[in-house]
């Protein structure tokens, strides 16, 4: 299939399909009118990609996966790096959103100082 058609098939861009690409996280043949051609098990491994990104890996993270992103990642146990890797990411994340967390209180706490306490939610 074509870029335009994995595309649809999995509801990413074309750019964001050569990104993956670039990145190495997936691969095409070229036509001879040099256009991109994948095999359906792009369809899944594209997939894949986007579970594992939207689990807040990384891309890099992601190439930890490579040796078998065209299964079901959701239901297949990670490798012990795979695990490793999930976890490092964990701990990041966990340290943005404390950091995050304590700038909010902050930011709420010298509201409230200027205000006399009257904040109000913006919604």
């Amino acid at each position: 299939m074509r870029i335009g058609e994995l595309a649809r098939a999995t509801g990413k861009t074309a750019r964001a399909l050569r990104h993956y690409e670039q990145a190495g996280l997936i691969s095409s043949l070229r036509a001879p009118n040099g256009y991109r051609i994948y095999d359906e098990q792009a369809v899944v491994r594209v997939r894949n990609i986007r579970y594992l990104l939207a689990a807040g890996l990384t891309l890099d993270d992601v190439r930890v996966f490579l040796p078998c992103p065209d299964g079901d990642v959701a239901v297949v146990p990670p490798s012990e790096k795979g695990l490793r890797v999930a976890l490092e990411r964990l701990a990041v994340l966990n340290e943005r959103i404390a950091a995050q967390t304590e700038a909010r209180d902050r930011l709420e706490v010298a509201l409230r100082q200027a205000t006399g306490g009257r904040i109000r939610p913006v919604a």
